[in-house]
């Protein structure tokens, strides 16, 4: 996978962001996070809390909470996060978040990185807002306000359920691995190691 001859992509109009591990350098540490809440390993966080009496679940999304804000105020941008931000601004293209984080999170993660001041606050979707990814829920809302089709949008994000919402929606989906391994190659459309990559190929289309 590769950017290679993709000349559509730089025409689609709207472009959906994951932020952890996409906007942002990747520090989560998923095993350790389902080790802390109790959670068994190798599951999906917010499934298993779906699965837990609603008193219990209510504690663990507190400190699930408290989690992420740690590392959002530790968060740092992706490099290349700036620059293609600016430019897919500069390029008249519509811009937004979709995360698996709450959306106080997401605020704090995106200030903490200095990327809140690309994005319309009403455009940082959340799982606070519409159920998470993999559900392709949050993409077509936005798609809704933006009144496009998903054949104008992208879906960027560095996980298997990132891409599949892109897939669920209609959308053409953009794989970042740094490691290069593309172990979720599957759901993708195309695959980059790093940010610069979609930047400098947008820049020669």
């Amino acid at each position: 996978m590769n950017l290679t001859g993709s000349e559509n992509l730089a025409n689609r109009t709207c472009w959906v962001f994951d932020m952890d591990g996409t906007l942002t350098v990747s520090i989560h540490d998923f095993e350790a996070i389902r080790a802390a809440l109790e959670l068994p390993p190798d599951a999906p966080i917010l499934e298993s809390l779906r699965q837990l009496p609603p008193d219990i679940a209510r504690v663990k999304h507190q400190q699930l909470r408290d989690i992420e804000m740690d590392f959002a105020r530790r968060a740092t941008a992706q490099p290349g996060a700036h620059e293609l931000l600016e430019l897919l601004i500069s390029q008249g293209k519509q811009i937004a978040i979709l995360t698996r984080n709450g959306k106080d999170i997401a605020h704090e993660t995106l200030d903490a990185c200095g990327l809140m001041d690309f994005f319309e606050p009403t455009l940082v979707l959340s799982r606070d807002c519409h159920a998470p990814k993999p559900e392709p829920d949050g993409i077509l809302a936005l798609l809704n306000t933006w009144q496009s089709a998903p054949t104008a949008a992208v879906m960027v994000g560095d996980y298997k359920f990132d891409l599949e919402a892109g897939q669920r929606a209609g959308t053409t989906t953009v794989y970042i691995d740094p490691a290069g391994e593309f172990i979720w190659s599957d759901y993708a459309d195309y695959g980059v190691r790093s940010l610069k990559s979609i930047i400098d190929w947008l820049k020669k289309s």
